[in-house]
This record gives structure tokens, sequence and C-alpha cells, in this order.
């Protein structure tokens, strides 16, 4: 896809926390969906949901809830795929791992599989799956208060003065309705457990080695699995990539955005100070800037009525919500400059649509429940109201929400193991491609990743804006480095810059 669906974008923290990556439209439909049990073989049948290729086919697999329990009750993982085009060409199969948490990539065989080369449609089945917790899978929900899983409550954007405690306050209401709604799945939902469901749809569905292209929190996917399992590992493709550090994790990635909207910002002020543009909000990007700073300023203090959104009032926060959303893709630059211009005229853009609220309780469960079993968080709001108080001091567009507190602070439960560590350590079978200028997943996390894999990886850095590169964001000369990858297995010698 060109980019993140809207809702995605409004949330998703280096492409990768609490995603409202929406319903992927393709589910198993009737008997036909069902798995053989154990890891497979797969029985596949029709799809159900809007705009699929009739070439589509889904099916169901039976994993493990607790994979360190050999009597865990079993949970469905939902799986889609399309075949080769060309079975005399066919390779294996190559995962779409989507980003999130809380994507899925059940219709991305449909979708963005499609934009592929016919040189890769040939060489691969196309598959799909939801993620462990997604809906159709074996779904998980924290049934939270609806005023909780609005944008600006499940980031932790603070109050105008700077304050956490209302942060604070929705991080235990969150962690309680969680521990108390979310049944035992909450606990078993992670990163490492969706790769281990990775490698049990590998087995079902026949291949030795198994090929992937992983986007935004979709790369951490792809690297935990090269980890767990380098040996099964053919082609691996890590689209915007995110900061491995296993100490933090999701920490480090809510924290990326001041970067990522330091390094993308310009490129909108930019835009927006073009003469003659239609969308011409200042006369320089500096005055682009600090009218945006002004503007959120006073709507801290004066929000506006705001019919429809939730909450209904344009407030600070909402208008910089606004703007993270904005700067995940430049085709979106419209949108930011005509609320800025609206709230400057005491009026409000139409609120954005929101999903069902079904969809958007299943996705904040699975992104709650991976980002804090992932890995633990502080619990002391002193120590998180000074990060924040530094990171308003210096990166004011993002008003110190990067270091914020998110539900994770009031989380009642341990890891159940410590976090993968990403290493050298492994065949040389990764292909790393990289936007300079994303919002969500800088370059400067991109490179720490590519610095924990060593020799296993090349990385490609696109001179492009956007998050999302290939195929999407990036430019010509990155998406043939990666299509000739996935399609040859030929990859650059070294690190290679696409101007």
């Amino acid at each position: 896809m060109k980019r993140m669906t809207k809702y995605a974008a409004l949330v998703a923290a280096a492409g990768a926390v609490l995603g409202f990556a929406g319903p992927g439209g393709a589910s198993p439909a009737g008997p036909g969906g069902a798995s053989a049990a154990g890891p497979g073989p797969l029985d596949w049948g029709e799809c159900s949901g809007p705009g699929l290729d009739p070439r589509q086919q889904c099916a169901t697999l039976d994993v493990p809830m607790d994979y360190s329990d050999p009597d865990s009750p079993k949970i469905r993982i939902a799986v889609s795929r399309i075949p080769s085009e060309k079975p005399s060409a066919r390779r294996g199969a190559l995962l779409l791992i989507p980003g999130g948490p809380g994507g899925d990539s059940l219709a991305d065989p449909s979708g963005k599989g499609q934009k592929l080369p016919r040189s890769v449609r040939n060489a691969y089945d196309l598959v799909g799956f939801a993620p462990r917790g997604m809906a159709p899978s074996t779904a998980v929900d924290c049934a939270l208060d609806p005023a909780d899983i609005s944008m600006t409550k499940r980031l932790p954007w603070p109050a105008p003065d700077g304050s956490v405690d209302e942060n604070m306050a929705t991080a235990r209401r969150t962690a309680e309705a969680c521990a108390r709604n979310g049944g035992e799945l909450i606990r078993h939902i992670s990163t490492a457990n969706e790769a281990r469901d990775l490698d049990r749809l590998r087995a079902a569905l026949g291949e030795e080695k198994i090929s992937a292209w992983g986007v935004s929190y979709g790369t951490y996917v792809g690297a935990v699995y090269s980890q767990l399992f380098p040996h099964r590992t053919d082609r691996i493709v890590l689209d915007s990539n995110n900061n491995p550090d296993h100490t933090r994790v999701t920490r480090n990635w809510l924290a990326a955005f001041e970067v990522g909207v330091e390094d993308n910002f310009p490129e909108f002020a930019r835009w927006a100070s073009r003469p003659g543009s239609p969308y011409r909000i200042a006369r320089t990007p500096a005055e682009v800037r600090s009218g945006f700073l002004r503007l959120a300023a006073r709507l801290d203090r004066e929000p506006l009525p705001w019919p429809g959104a939730d909450p209904p009032l344009l407030d600070g926060n909402a208008l910089r919500q606004t703007m993270l959303s904005s700067l995940y893709d430049p085709d979106d630059y419209p949108t930011l400059a005509k609320a800025i211009r609206a709230a400057r005229e005491g009026t409000v853009p139409p609120a954005p649509e929101a999903p069902p609220e079904p969809v958007l309780q299943n996705v904040a469960a699975v992104g709650v429940g991976t980002i804090c079993n992932d890995v633990d968080w502080p619990d002391s709001a002193a120590a998180y109201q000074k990060d924040v108080a530094q990171s308003r001091a210096a990166h004011p567009l993002t008003a110190g929400m990067p270091r914020g507190p998110m539900v994770c602070a009031a989380w009642p439960y341990a890891p159940k193991e410590p976090a993968v560590r990403i290493t050298d350590r492994g065949p040389s079978t990764i292909l790393l491609v990289q936007n300079r200028r994303d919002v969500a997943t800088p370059l400067a996390g991109a490179l720490k990743l590519r610095r924990a894999l060593g020799d296993r990886a090349v990385m490609v850095t696109v001179n492009s804006t956007g998050h999302d590169a290939y195929l999407a964001n990036g430019n010509a000369c990155g998406d043939r480095v990666v299509s000739r990858f996935l399609a040859t297995g030929e990859r650059p010698a070294s690190d290679l810059y696409c101007g």
C-alpha cells in the first residue's frame, strides 16, 4: 500500500506502538478455513471480505498459547495466501509481516503484494496472517473505557503544563482493565511468541526456509525471527526499521518520535511555504514552524469544539497528533495544512472517521499486550516527569510525549522472558531498506539495527521522505535493489545509498 491506513498512522510509534491497523479484510470462510491439528498441512479454502483477489485463499493454524507449557491450550492464527503465479519459477513462500503491534496482513496478498514485480510474484506464494490476539485469529479484548481508546489518550501526550499525572491515571485504568478482561491470552502476546507462531506457520506451509518482507514493527518481528530461527531464513527484507535495543524495545520506538518529527517537519515546512501553493500557510519554513508552535499553545489554552471527534475538542495535543499523523506520508501534508488554517480562523476541519469500536478495542489490547510483555517499563511518575520536561525543552514540536508513561508504567505482570537480543550471529540473509526522513522509524534507529546485525545484513538508505520505503514512499533505486534481492538473491556487496 502507498501508506498506512489513516488510523494506523495516528498512533503508530516507530510504526510500532499501539498501531491502529484496521482489519485486514480477509478471514476464513466456512469449513475450508480450518487447519489440520498441529503444525500443518493447512487446509486452504475461500476467504471472506471485501476487495480480495479471487485467487486468495484462507486457512487457520493451531499454535500453543504458551510455548513453555507442553499442555498449553491452543489458539488459532488466521492465514491467507495467493500462490505463485508461475509454479515452475516458484522458490518458496514470502511472509508479509505487518506493522503495529495491532496490524494484520490478511488482505496484503491481494493488496500491496500485487505491487510486487511479476518476477517476485512468480518466485513466491504471498502469505499474510493475523498475529495472535488479532481477530479473526483468536482475539483478545480489554474492554477499555471508550474514552481511553482515543488518540490523545493512547499516546502519552502530557497536559498543557507538562504534567504526566493524567497519563499515569490513564495507564492505571488501562492496565487494570486488561488484567481484568484480557484473559490468559493477554499475558502471552509478545514479539517472541509471534516469531514462534511464524515458525509454526513455516512448517505448516511445508517450507524448510521462509522469506519475509517486514514493515515498521514488522521489522522487529522479522529480526527476532531471524535471531530465534536463523537457519530457517531465506531472503529477509526489513523495511522502515526500529532500534532493536532489548533493554528498552518500545520505549525507544516511542522516544524516536522526537528525532523523527525533527527530521520530517522541515520537509512539511518547505512544502507549506511554497509561493503559489494553494496550501501555503506562511512565507518561510521558519514561520511555518513558529506558527505551528504558537497555534498549538493557543489551543492548549483555548480549545475549539470539534463535533464528531473523540474527544470533541481540537486542543493543542489534537493538533500535534494531526501533525504526527500527517508526517507519515507527504501525500497527507494537506491534512495538516488545512487543520492549521482552519484552527487559525477559529473553525475546525472535519473529524477523521474512526474505525468501529470493536476494532479499536481489539487493536488496543494486542498493542498493550505486546509492548508491555516484551520489556518491563519503569513505574516512577517522577522519572517520567523529569524526562518529559527535558524533552519539551529540547523538542517542542512533540511537547514531551515521546518520553511519557504509556500503559506499561502500570502493567501488573512481569515479562515472562527477556526480550530477544539481536546479534550478528547467523547467516547473511537480510536486506534493510530505510528512508532518510521517516517520522516513525527514523534513520538513527535503523542504523542501530544495522550495527546489531553486523555482517548478516546490508542496508539500502533511500533519500526520500515518509514511512514505508519499498514500493511506497521510497524511490526507484531502492525499489530495484529490493526487488532484485527477492527475485534473485542478489544483494549489494556493501551498504548502498540511493540518492
